[in-house]
């Protein structure tokens, strides 16, 4: 699914009216209904007081076409418009005037105004600001916005929650409203995902308002977001007269003294997620870890805590290196001297992005279209420090140009980036944030570069798949008792729940929703 910018969903907007030939008026008619449909269907009438915040552009029209739909279905509602400019938007006239044609009498809002009453359990509104903020808001209504979270009240947003900017942070965190639903209009919002902005948007829905598809379709963008539907196609099956061979060989490189876990880890994953063979280079101290702990992996050892060089008989299709590594000098001249030969596409974590980071020639080294997976320290090790999430993506995708990388930047969405275009994941939750996680991931895209999969695919599957396993497994675990290992074990589960079509109720459900 594209994420537009909000250049782009303006253009969207012009090119609807004009191919469909309808009035601007129209098109937030659809926007009120669609909000509409979803408050009723939910609320079916109930007496709850709304209290409708609308600014005074197109997302205060938005707000103020909502409350003539709900008046007219009998809704408990009070209006309140946020006068924070004499500039009105016609839109938001025309849909004023039906109001009050209603005899509903919008409360104007200023500076000198008295804060308006709001209950614990009534339900908020917020159609102040929409995606063209371009200024701060005025101190008066950071107050109020202030006033909106002090009443506790349910906050429903429309499009984005007012305050925020679509393409970089708030200097003030008290100017943006924290909701806790926000609606948003026929495609998500970029904001939605990173963690500087995430946070102010609990939860999010799309509404369909009737975009032209041929815009939809044919525009280009530069996020994308990553669900099921989009990494189905990568899935590459498995051909009945195949063999182990046929599937690849990982070599997975790592481990330290205190460290063999890791390697265990991603190795385990590298199996899971499809590699017909899988190799792990270990120091003498993971012998017998590997070797009892994962009986289907084949081991090489050298060095007695930590690996010291990097030598090896077989002809790997990926090699993954890092987790648990070390950062002792003789591994990392190992690392080095590996990069200089090796050309064939590598997935690289933890220690061998701190080499990366503190050997800056290395980088030069790295084979083409590698796939680097950070952390955000990490990342900040390898791109430098940056001024706010927006400044982060567009370090990375400077990043990942000069060096011809993948890169994954891991998080509650990670946003896997390559050249000038990223892609945002769907799947995942906090209990992910636990040791190891990390691991499993690098070997799952290691286990996908070594079946043949290109690899910014491996890359956006591999990441799928792990948030998805995540997800299964936190569900018999809570997110407190979720570990690595237990993602591993439901990797398979992910596999399968690929293919899985959504359930369908039964005959008795379904007569008892009819009635």
């Amino acid at each position: 699914m594209k994420i537009f910018s909000a250049e782009q969903i303006y253009a969207a907007d012009k090119f609807t009216i004009e191919k469909q030939q309808i009035t601007t008026d129209e098109l937030m008619e659809r926007s009120a209904v669609q909000i509409f449909n979803w408050i009723h269907t939910r609320m079916q009438g109930a007496q709850v007081k709304i209290h409708l915040f609308c600014g005074i552009g197109n997302n205060g029209g938005d707000g103020i076409a909502l409350a003539r739909h709900l008046q007219e279905h009998g809704y408990n509602i009070a209006v309140y418009v946020v006068n924070y400019s004499k500039k009105r938007s016609k839109d938001f006239l025309i849909n004023l005037e039906r109001l009050k044609a209603r005899k509903v009498w919008p409360e104007f809002l200023d500076a000198d105004h008295k804060l308006p009453e709001i209950g614990r359990d009534d339900i908020i509104v917020d159609a102040i600001f929409g995606i063209g903020l371009n200024r701060p808001p005025a101190d008066w209504v950071v107050q109020l916005m202030g006033h909106l979270h002090s009443s506790e009240a349910f906050i429903l947003s429309v499009d984005i929650p007012s305050g925020l900017y679509t393409d970089r942070l708030s200097a003030d965190k008290n100017s943006i409203v924290r909701s806790n639903f926000v609606l948003s209009f026929q495609a998500p919002k970029l904001i939605f995902f990173l963690p500087e902005t995430g946070v102010y948007s609990n939860q999010w829905e799309l509404l369909d308002i009737g975009l032209d598809p041929e815009f939809l379709m044919t525009t280009d963008t530069d996020y994308e977001l990553i669900g099921k539907n989009e990494v189905l196609p990568f899935y590459i099956p498995r051909e009945k007269f195949s063999h182990k061979g046929t599937y690849g060989h990982a070599l997975l490189i790592g481990g330290s003294k205190g460290k063999i876990g890791a390697v265990l880890l991603a190795t385990r994953a590298c199996l899971n997620a499809g590699s017909g063979l899988v190799t792990a280079y270990v120091p003498e101290c993971g012998y017998l870890p590997l070797q009892t702990g994962l009986p289907e992996a084949m081991v090489i050892t050298e060095g007695e805590n930590f690996i010291s060089k990097i030598e090896f008989g077989l002809s790997p299709t990926v090699i993954g290196i890092g987790v648990g590594l070390g950062m002792d000098k003789a591994t990392a001249k190992a690392f080095s001297d590996l990069l200089k030969t090796n050309e064939i596409p590598m997935v690289i974590d933890a220690d061998g992005l701190n080499m990366l980071s503190e050997h800056r020639s290395m980088l030069d080294d790295i084979p083409g279209q590698s796939v680097l997976t950070p952390h955000p320290k990490e990342l900040e090790r390898l791109i430098g420090e940056w001024a706010d999430d927006f400044d982060k993506l567009e370090k990375t995708k400077a990043f990942s140009k000069k060096y011809n990388c993948i890169v994954v930047i891991k998080g509650a969405h990670s946003i896997t980036v390559y050249g000038d275009k990223g892609y945002v994941n769907t799947t995942g939750n906090p209990g992910m944030a636990t040791a190891g996680s990390g691991d499993v991931l690098t070997g799952i895209i290691s286990g996908f570069l070594a079946q043949g999969y290109e690899p910014l695919k491996a890359a956006l599957f591999g990441v799928y798949l792990h948030g998805r396993a995540g997800d299964i497994a936190v569900e018999h675990t809570g997110y407190q008792s979720l570990t690595a290992s237990a993602i591993n074990e439901t990797i398979g589960m992910a596999f399968i729940d690929l293919f899985k079509m959504p359930e369908q109720p039964q005959p008795q459900e379904q007569e008892e929703q009819g009635q």
